[in-house]
């Protein structure tokens, strides 16, 4: 197994970060990610906690090659769960991949919660594991370490793209457009 963290500050306001999430795909440098369906959504009426449930459509860049032999196809699916909590000021990110997950996982849970020095602004903190399965015991080093560079990379332009759209989202917030 192999863990990639990260910790991002942003300089906006926890509830602008939080919002402007939603509208994160599709962005420019993400054009991979072809589709966000809400599965499920619910409000806790007491704490006002709500809860969502997402499918994620992706297109992965593989070599043709490898998508044979793996006997899959460039499409994949995420499952990502997602709780705000608006009275903690905290938006926790769940997702695991749900394609070829006997072969190789990759678990990532992500945190948006006001600044604990800056309370006008916003700490993201960015977990992933990446775990071969059984069936690649003898490649599982090198396909994690692979799994884990490439982690690193989508993460850093994943994180690029986020912040053009939350600027986008703050600029049209500011002038008094619907975002």
């Amino acid at each position: 197994m192999k863990l990639f963290k990260s910790i991002h500050d942003f300089g906006y306001e926890w509830s602008l970060v939080t919002a402007a999430n939603w509208k994160k795909y599709p962005n420019e440098n993400c054009p991979h990610v072809r589709h966000v369906d809400v599965l499920n959504r619910t409000v806790d009426p007491e704490t006002g906690v709500l809860t969502t449930e997402r499918l994620i459509t992706v297109e992965q860049n593989v070599p043709r090659l490898i998508l044979k032999l793996l006997s899959t196809k460039e499409t994949q699916y995420v499952r990502e769960i997602s709780i705000v909590d608006p009275r903690q000021k905290m938006l926790t990110m769940n997702s695991v991949n749900l394609t070829m997950s006997n072969l190789l996982t990759i678990e990532e849970h992500t945190t948006y919660y006001q600044h604990p020095d800056h309370r006008e602004q916003t700490q993201m903190s960015q977990q992933a594991t990446v775990s071969a399965g059984c069936l690649l015991s003898r490649w599982s080093n090198t396909v994690e370490d692979f799994c884990l560079n490439r982690f690193k990379q989508n993460a850093a332009v994943g994180r690029e793209g986020f912040i053009k759209v939350l600027e986008r989202f703050v600029a049209m917030a500011e002038s008094g457009q619907s975002p």
